[in-house]
């Protein structure tokens, strides 16, 4: 049986509890503080990027892993099994997936998969291939089925405020303004590799949370119940708590992993985002 190692970008937002049971090592982005870059869930957390904003009025950006990280991170990785199957975040939201793909051709061995996703969305799909490579199956098999697989990821988040999504120039600041003012908390979807707002949910945050995931998973009879991620950008335990219960009322999931986000949706997203992410048969 093939020895097949599982990577992945920092964006999908495994905890490093998971990390360690599935033996998965993550190649970090960029978060840039002014002139000052550091490296996703390395020496840059979700919480400095919140200090900053309120400290300067501006949010950091965000910038790609680079090709010789990865030729460095592949040039490592080939050596500890027959294949490396690597797990990028969407080609439409960030260059690192063509960065690995780039350094990924001086590796017979390695292979890059687009998950047309984010955060724990990439995560499913990455778990998923790990449970096929623990029935034997061949990587080349696994890199198909994962492609496959990824159409059929359901993530979303609900945002308590848009301020980040603006403040980063993803929303018009009227936009922001106006949901504020109605006191909008909109779904964020994502869909063929790119974001959509859906459902749009007034009321409080716990409230709102609620009735997300009815919304999400209420009468479905599709879901593939191996397990599903609760991923939130810090977030009261309460609220995690609400929304756990629901997910048991309505789905019953084999498992269900509570984990933060990076940095990477939460410069994007804000505080007080949370997002149920599962797969579909």
């Amino acid at each position: 049986m093939e020895k097949i190692v599982l990577t992945a970008d920092s964006t999908c937002d495994l905890s490093q509890e998971l990390r360690e049971r599935y033996q998965v090592e993550v190649v970090p982005l960029y978060v840039n503080f002014g002139e000052e870059s550091r490296r996703d869930g390395v020496d840059a957390q979700p919480d400095d990027i919140y200090a900053y904003y309120e400290r300067v009025g501006k949010l950091p950006t965000t910038s790609a892993a680079t090709p010789a990280d990865y030729g460095e991170f592949f040039a490592r990785k080939s050596q500890e099994g027959d294949a490396v199957i690597h797990f990028n975040i969407s080609s439409g939201f960030s260059t690192t997936h063509n960065n690995a793909k780039l350094a990924a051709e001086a590796f017979p061995n390695v292979y890059v998969v687009d998950s047309k996703n984010l955060s724990t969305g990439t995560a499913l799909l990455m778990l998923k291939a790990w449970d096929l490579a623990q029935e034997g199956m061949p990587a080349k098999q696994v890199v198909k089925e994962a492609e496959r697989l990824r159409g059929q990821v359901r993530a979303s988040f609900i945002l308590d405020r848009l301020e980040y999504l603006w403040k980063g120039g993803r929303c018009s600041g009227v936009t922001a303004l106006g949901a504020n003012l109605l006191r909008l908390k909109p779904c964020i979807e994502v869909e063929d590799g790119g974001m959509k707002v859906g459902k749009k949910f007034r009321g409080k945050l716990g409230d709102v949370l609620e009735d997300y995931v009815a919304t999400r998973l209420k009468g479905r009879v599709d879901l593939d119940l191996t397990r599903v991620f609760i991923t939130h950008s810090g977030i009261a335990q309460g609220h995690i708590d609400r929304v756990r219960r629901k997910v048991e009322e309505y789905a019953d999931f084999k498992e269900i992993l509570v984990t933060r986000a990076g940095c990477t949706v939460s410069n994007h997203c804000g505080p007080n985002t949370l997002g149920v992410l599962f797969l579909t048969e």
